[in-house]
C-alpha cells in the first residue's frame, strides 16, 4: 500500500472469500463442480432456457411471431437492423462462447488434477469436449458462413485477447474434433444421480449431427451406427407412447440420447444472472411461447403442420396421434377423444367460443414441452426436461445418410423410417408413399416432411433446411415462402446466417462480418 499525502492511497488488497484458478482447480470435487458449471449454460437465456428457441424453431417455416415486442417479431421476419439486439442475438452469440469458456478451463485445469480413478477423470473431460462440441456447432449453424469469421476458443480466455476468426468448414471441424474426443472418453451409460449427462451416444448422435451438415454422408451413418445397429443399440428404443418424450414425469427414457435437466425447485426470485446465488433452473419456453392467457405467446406455430398431419390417417382410420401432443388448434377437441384442455381453458365447457377470439382466431400454439400435461399454467419455471436428441430423430438421420450413401438399395432406409411410423400406428412409406419406397430421390424428399411430423418445434428444423440446401436456392425458398410468408423476406446469401454482434466486430479486428451485412 502506497499513500501521497492528502491523495489517499492506492490500496490492493486481496479478498479471501474470492476463488481463483490458482485456488480452485485443486481436488476432484473442483473438477466435477467445474464441469457441471458448463452444463449450467443451459440454463441461461441465452441458450435453451429460453432464446434460442427463436432462432431454432421461429426463424424456420415451422413458426412464427405475432409479438407485440416489435424488435423480437422482426428477427423472426429475417428483418434484422440492430445487430446488437440482445434477446435476438447477442445475447446467445454470447452464452455459446461463454460455455465454451467455462468448458476449455475444464480442459485446460482438470488434467493436472490427481485422480484416484481414471475412468472418472476421463468421464469430466469427456463431459467437457462434448460440451465444448455441442456450443461451436450451434456457433456454426447459427452464425456461420463460408466468408465470415468466427473465433475458435480451445484455451481460456482473456478480456485483452483479439483471436482470428475462422469460417463455418473450420468451425465445424473443431466440433467434430471437439465431440470426437468426447466420444472416446465418456462412458456409456450414467445410473443414479448422474443420469442425464452425456454418454458416448450422445457424442456420436451429435458429431453424425455436424457431419451431416457437411454432407458427410458415410462419416455420419458410421456414427449413427452405433446406436442402431452397433454395441450402443442395448441402450436406446422408442417409447411406446410418443408423449412421454415431453412429459416431465417419463423423463429420461429408453428413447432420450441426451436431454437437458430442468428443475422447478427454486427460491424466489430465481435468477437469470450468470453469478444469481439461486438460479433460474426451470424452462421458460412455456412462458414466452404458451396461448394467449396462459404465457405472452411471443412464439406460434405456422398452421400448414396442422394440414400436413390431417394429410395422413393411421390404420384405424384416425388422425396421426402426433398431431394432439405437437400443437394446440381450432378443432383438436374434435380430432381426438378427450383433447379438450388447453391449460386452464376447456373447450367443451365454458370456453367453447374460445377459437373466435380475436387474439386466438386462426393461431395454432406450441404445446411439446409445455406443463399442460400436469397443470393448468406454465411459467419460468417448468420442470420439463427437453430431450436434444431422441432415438426417433437418430433412426431418421440413419434413414438420410443411409439414402445418400447407398440410393440404389433403399430398402434399410425405408426400414427406419417405418420404424418411426409404426409406433404412432401410421402406415408404412410402401402404403402411403410408394415412390418413396423405391426412388432415392422421392425418399430423401418425403424424409424431409417424416422429420417435420415427429420432430416438429423440438429444435431441428432450422439445420435440417439448411442441409437440405432450401435456403440455397430459390426453388427452396420458393417452397419455405409456400408454408411461411417469413420467407418473403429472406435473401439468398444473407439471411443463411444471423449477423456477428456489431460490438464484436467493433472490438476484434480478426472478426469479419457474416457477408452482405
Amino acid at each position: 500500500m502506497t499513500c501521497a499525502l492528502l491523495g489517499g492511497c492506492d490500496v490492493s488488497v486481496e479478498n479471501p472469500n474470492t476463488i481463483t484458478a490458482e485456488t480452485f482447480w485443486k481436488t476432484e470435487g473442483d473438477a466435477e463442480k467445474g464441469v457441471n458449471a458448463v452444463y449450467n449454460m443451459f440454463y441461461k437465456p441465452g441458450t435453451y432456457s429460453r432464446w434460442i428457441w427463436f432462432r431454432l424453431d421461429l426463424t424456420s417455416d415451422e413458426g412464427t411471431s405475432q409479438s407485440p415486442w416489435a424488435e423480437l417479431r422482426e428477427w423472426v421476419e429475417f428483418k434484422y437492423n440492430n445487430y446488437n439486439f440482445w434477446e435476438g442475438n447477442a445475447w446467445t452469440y454470447r452464452d455459446c462462447y461463454e460455455a465454451i469458456f467455462r468448458a476449455n478451463q475444464v480442459l485446460h485445469y482438470v488434467p493436472e488434477i490427481s485422480f484416484g480413478d481414471q475412468s472418472k477423470k476421463d468421464a469430466i473431460l469427456g463431459q467437457a469436449y462434448f460440451l465444448r462440441g455441442f456450443y461451436n456447432y450451434h456457433l456454426a449453424l447459427l452464425w456461420g458462413s463460408t466468408n465470415s469469421s468466427l473465433a475458435i476458443m480451445t484455451e481460456p480466455s482473456k478480456a485483452s485477447e483479439q483471436p482470428y476468426g475462422h469460417n463455418i468448414d473450420e468451425v465445424y471441424q473443431q466440433a467434430i474434433d471437439d465431440l470426437g474426443q468426447a466420444a472416446s472418453l465418456l462412458p456409456e451409460e450414467w445410473t443414479g444421480d448422474n443420469k442425464g449427462r452425456a454418454t458416448k451416444g450422445a457424442a456420436l448422435a451429435y458429431r453424425a449431427k455436424v457431419y451431416m451438415q457437411t454432407h458427410a454422408w458415410e462419416e455420419a451413418q458410421k456414427d449413427l451406427s452405433w446406436l442402431v445397429e452397433g454395441a450402443g443399440k442395448q441402450y436406446y428404443d422408442l417409447v411406446a407412447n410418443y408423449q412421454d418424450n415431453f412429459r416431465y414425469d417419463t423423463e429420461n427414457n429408453i428413447e432420450s440420447v441426451f436431454e437437458i435437466q430442468y428443475s422447478d425447485i427454486h427460491k424466489a426470485p430465481a435468477g437469470d444472472g450468470d453469478f444469481d446465488v439461486d438460479p433460474n433452473l426451470g424452462l421458460n419456453r412455456g412462458q414466452f411461447f404458451a396461448p394467449p392467457g396462459i404465457g405472452w405467446t411471443d412464439g406460434e406455430l405456422r398452421p400448414w403442420i396442422v394440414d400436413e398431419f390431417k394429410k395422413e390417417r393411421n390404420n384405424l382410420g384416425e388422425f396421426d396421434t402426433r398431431l394432439r401432443y405437437t400443437a394446440f388448434y381450432e378443432g383438436m377437441n374434435k380430432d381426438f377423444d378427450g383433447n379438450n384442455k388447453i391449460y386452464s381453458y376447456d373447450l367443451d365447457g365454458k370456453d367453447t367460443g374460445i377459437w373466435n377470439l380475436d387474439n386466438w382466431r386462426g393461431r395454432v400454439f406450441f404445446r411439446k414441452y409445455g406443463s399442460d400435461h400436469y397443470r393448468d399454467y406454465d411459467d419460468y419455471h417448468n420442470p420439463t426436461n427437453v430431450r436434444l436428441i431422441r432415438y426417433a430423430d437418430v433412426l431418421l438421420m440413419y434413414a438420410e445418410c443411409l439414402a445418400n450413401t447407398a440410393p440404389s438399395n433403399l430398402s434399410k432406409a425405408v426400414e427406419y423410417v417405418n420404424r418411426v411410423r409404426t409406433r404412432v400406428n401410421m402406415p408404412s412409406i410402401e402404403v402411403n408413399h410408394p415412390e418413396a419406397a423405391t426412388n432415392a430421390t422421392a425418399f430423401l424428399k418425403r424424409l424431409q416432411m417424416e422429420r417435420a411430423l415427429e420432430l416438429a418445434t423440438e429444435g431441428h428444423r432450422w439445420a435440417d433446411i439448411k442441409r437440405w440446401g432450401l435456403t440455397d436456392t430459390q426453388a427452396g425458398l420458393d417452397e419455405l415462402r409456400s408454408r411461411d410468408s417469413d420467407f418473403n423476406n429472406f435473401v439468398i446469401g444473407r439471411h443463411n446466417c444471423l449477423p456477428i454482434p456489431s460490438s464484436e466486430v467493433n472490438n476484434n479486428p480478426n472478426i469479419t462480418q457474416n457477408p452482405n451485412y
